[in-house]
């Protein structure tokens, strides 16, 4: 199996109203084609509908961005917060991020990346009459990993996992449990050729067309596990204070220790 992914020069600096899709088309230095795949970087995506806030007002869209906050730390000169904003997605800052936002502000994400995708692919399949998917990409770190990564934080018309549960290894040993989230994988390979500063913010994967479906398919809101599965919903010192405040609260609770 051979697969390969290309950055798109020449996309102009994208401005609120502005027509991605068509952009996207302009700028192709080659036809697209049916199972192609591009992968926009969010920030394209906030700028065109218009996600932009003031700088100054970041600790608030923060704020107003968050459903949960999971973690803080406390830096040198600031305040770091885990949290997990409305779209499910648990990292820093609820994804308000100033990379590559105008001076002065801070993007923040699409309301619904699925949509966003959708309204993509939709265009760019009008436009090319192709039959590609999309994803929308945003940066996170990991849990237990140092760096970050891309991943998909939206998804049209692309298979966001190779469910191979049921199927066999190359030895024959049945997969129980082994579903790759190839929108994620995506995600992260294609930054590679896009990068934070090439100014490059979609590539194309081609060779991969087996991963191309219907435009209702499943979007990356599906990869969010739900919170009754999630085994680590608090950072390890919120867990611990709370732990022990509980085991406190109980033993304030029975009365004070007697001894025989």
């Amino acid at each position: 199996m051979r697969y390969s992914i290309e950055g798109i020069e020449g996309i102009p600096e994208i401005e609120h109203a502005d027509d991605l899709a068509a952009l996207i088309v302009r700028a192709l230095a080659d036809p697209l084609a049916d199972g192609d795949i591009l992968v926009v970087t969010s920030k394209v995506v906030s700028k065109a509908e218009g996600r932009v806030v003031l700088a100054d007002d970041r600790e608030q869209a923060i704020t107003d961005e968050t459903v949960r906050v999971v973690a803080t730390r406390q830096t040198a000169d600031s305040v770091t917060r885990i949290v997990e904003n409305r779209l499910g997605i648990i990292g820093a800052a609820a994804g308000v991020d100033a990379s590559n936002a105008p001076d002065g502000t801070v993007l923040l994400l699409p309301v619904d990346p699925d949509a966003s995708a959708r309204a993509l692919a939709t265009g760019i399949r009008s436009l090319t009459g192709a039959r590609v998917g999309v994803l929308v990409s945003d940066t996170l770190g990991r849990p237990w990993r140092e760096g970050q990564t891309d991943i998909a934080i939206g998804a049209a018309g692309v298979h966001v996992f190779d469910d191979l549960r049921g199927g066999a290894d190359a030895t024959g040993k049945p997969l129980a449990v082994t579903m790759p989230c190839v929108a994620d994988e995506l995600a992260g390979a294609a930054e590679l050729v896009k990068g934070k500063s090439s100014g490059v913010p979609v590539a194309i994967v081609r060779g991969l067309g087996r991963l191309v479906g219907d435009l209702d398919l499943p979007g990356a809101r599906s990869i969010v596990r739900p919170s009754d599965r999630d085994l680590f919903r608090q950072g390890s010192e919120e867990a611990y204070e709370d732990g022990y405040r509980a085991g406190f609260d109980e033993a304030q609770a029975e009365g004070p220790l007697r001894s025989e």
